[in-house]
């Protein structure tokens, strides 16, 4: 017994170490896959880059209508340097930001009771729906009329933007349970509350994660439209006085700008899907 024991104890620390080396090899080997799919994600836009440069240094594309990459750097670099560019964009993130909480927050709630309630549903969803088909540009007009040129009728632009994708995701995410998962709940005696944050909840995140994810597009759009139609500060702002006086270059630092901070977002709304979702067994391509 005891020249058992003593072999047990032996071994455990080899084992402990084999595990420990195992762990190491997972995590290189999920370090390497990430950064493959980085590389891949990064070649196309190389490309752009290269050939896009070429055709400017050869005179291919006029600077004034489409500048090289080379010229836009140097355009954003300046405009950092001044501290322009990162004034320009706390304004547009903190209106973007605002518009897509209270909109985010309204579309969540009304999908909700929509999703849950067919009273509701009959009460409120015809309404939404019409009012979902009208254009942002129909609108702005109006917005300019009622509350005029301030920062109130800019958040509000931004939030309509933002209501209607998480509100009809929300709605299709609760009616697009499986309703076969009720009765598994009603063998196991879930209560109503129960069955909401156990079942109905979970089962429908999915939808709401990528309602989310929609509204964040839609509040930049909102933010584009509010902003060039009449501000004196933000990204928006900044491409219309740059375009006045032909500042091609000025125009591109904008767009990218909207390009990288949209995207920014929507990976984090992405991350926290593949945190909040391990449990989905879907096909990933």
């Amino acid at each position: 017994m005891r020249n058992q024991a003593e072999g047990i104890s032996a071994a455990a620390p080899a084992s402990a170490g084999l595990n420990r080396k195992k762990t190491r090899g997972l995590e290189k080997a999920g370090t390497s896959t990430k950064a493959s799919v980085w590389l891949k994600g990064l070649i196309l836009p190389a490309v752009v880059l290269i050939a896009w440069q070429l055709a400017g240094e050869l005179g291919i594309v006029s600077e004034t209508m489409l500048p090289t990459p080379a010229r836009i750097w140097l355009a954003a670099y300046d405009l950092l340097a001044s501290g322009e560019l990162l004034s320009h964009l706390h304004i547009s993130v903190v209106r973007a930001a605002t518009g897509f909480f209270l909109g985010g927050a309204v579309g969540l709630a009304a999908g909700l009771a929509v999703g849950f309630s067919s009273r509701v549903e009959q009460t409120l969803d015809p309404s939404v729906q019409m009012l979902r088909t009208i254009p942002h540009l129909a609108v702005t007009p109006l917005f300019i009329l009622w509350f005029g040129f301030g920062e109130f009728s800019k958040v509000l632009l931004i939030a309509k933007g933002a209501f209607f994708p998480l509100y009809v995701n929300t709605f299709l995410g609760i009616r697009g349970v499986d309703a076969k998962l009720f009765d598994v709940a009603r063998v196991l005696q879930f209560s109503r509350w129960k069955q909401i944050t156990h079942l109905i909840l979970p089962a429908a995140l999915p939808n709401i994660l990528l309602g989310v994810r929609l509204s964040l597009g839609a509040a930049w759009l909102g933010l584009v439209v509010a902003e060039l139609m009449g501000s004196s500060e933000g990204v928006g702002y900044l491409i219309m006085d740059a375009r006045q006086f032909s500042q091609t270059a000025v125009v591109f630092v904008g767009i990218v700008i909207f390009a990288l901070v949209g995207k920014a977002t929507d990976s984090l709304v992405r991350s926290l899907e593949k945190r909040w979702l391990k449990w989905r067994d879907s096909y990933n391509g």
